[in-house]
């Protein structure tokens, strides 16, 4: 794709284009250096308790230390309650209901479809190959002058590999629309983020999450990193409020204790090794798939035989036999040295 005839305004809807956000008081009076200031302007309860008063709706403070950690500027960065809060604001900001579609590739993650359907929004799918890639010459193929988004979800879920460079710079330059690459298990891949291309592609969109390697996932937290042009108008359509202040707060505590998550990213990725190794040993799996993730794919005799065995031994895994090219497959979390003692001892006597 030629990026200077570029222009994502060809993208959006017609209705989104002139739409004039909600204003918040917030939004109107933001200055960081007035705490002294008598806040009468929002119709907040004034008594103190550490929570009556609005978040800050921009999520300044999260922004500035993702910044420094990313290294990619305040004003290309968007907050979401949680990823799927950012998926979703992509589809109503670019796909008109009843009209447009989107690119998938299963086995994926499952959401991409869900949204797709909530909006309205037909879904082609592309299966991946056998060896869990993109086909970049069918995706091609099935694009047309409708086609708004593709995802591409790397590190993959549930397969847990990543997708060849090459193939998704490919995409990134032949695909007319927005590229969204979902990074939620980047921090435990040795492949470096594509946060270090942004600027070289204006049709990449990447979302990450605090759920996975920061280990938030309960305060919902997602991150979206994309253009400038981009990321104001998803800001138009966002809620005024999106990120409460407690998840911003905790976000906070997390991102500034950085040297604790990496090594518990490294953790992860040891016992992820420990883990496989076992694995090799138990006769009625059939197949280990390559993994940059915190989870393993991995083909049984019987899925479902073998995730009621685990069920009742007290251990849930997922059964993920019903997804495309996953016939037999289960997806296992790594967990801490003894749940994976537990879980090996269990296959063992199964």
């Amino acid at each position: 794709m030629d990026t200077t005839n570029f222009n994502i305004n060809n993208l959006v809807r017609e209705n989104i284009k002139g739409l004039q956000p909600y204003s918040s008081a917030r939004d109107e009076y933001s200055d960081a250096s007035s705490q002294d200031m008598v806040f009468l302007d929002a119709n907040e309860n004034p008594f103190e308790n550490g929570v009556n008063r609005y978040p800050d709706p921009q999520q300044n403070s999260v922004k500035q230390i993702l910044s420094t950690l990313k290294k990619v500027a305040p004003q290309n960065i968007l907050l979401g309650n949680g990823s799927d809060e950012v998926l979703d604001l992509i589809f109503r900001a670019f796909c008109e209901p009843n009209k447009d579609n989107i690119i998938t590739l299963p086995p994926t993650y499952g959401m991409y479809s869900v949204l797709a359907n909530i909006n309205a929004i037909e879904n082609t799918n592309v299966l991946l190959s056998d060896r869990f890639q993109p086909k970049v010459d069918e995706i091609l193929k099935e694009v047309n002058s409708h086609t708004k988004i593709l995802f591409l979800c790397s590190p993959n879920n549930p397969s847990g590999n990543s997708f060849s460079a090459d193939k998704v710079e490919t995409l990134l330059k032949e695909f007319k629309g927005l590229v969204v690459i979902d990074e939620a298990y980047i921090d435990f891949s040795d492949e470096k983020s594509w946060l270090a291309r942004l600027g070289e592609f204006p049709n990449l969109v990447i979302t990450q999450t605090l759920s996975k390697a920061y280990g938030l996932a309960g305060i919902r937290l997602g991150v979206c990193y994309a253009s400038t042009e981009i990321i104001s108008i998803l800001n138009k359509i966002k809620p005024p409020y999106n990120v409460n202040e407690l998840t911003q707060q905790r976000a906070l505590a997390r991102l500034n204790s950085i040297d604790e998550v990496t090594q518990e990213i490294l953790e992860i990725k040891s016992q992820r090794n420990a883990l496989i190794s076992r694995l090799e040993s138990i006769s009625f799996i059939q197949t280990i798939y390559p993994t940059a993730c915190n989870f393993v794919l991995i083909k049984v005799d019987d899925a479902t035989k073998r995730y009621q065995q685990l069920i009742a031994k007290g251990i849930v895994i997922r059964n993920r036999t019903t997804q495309p090219l996953c016939e037999n497959c289960l997806r296992i979390t790594i967990g801490t040295k003894d749940e994976n003692t537990s879980l090996w001892n269990a296959l063992n006597e199964m």
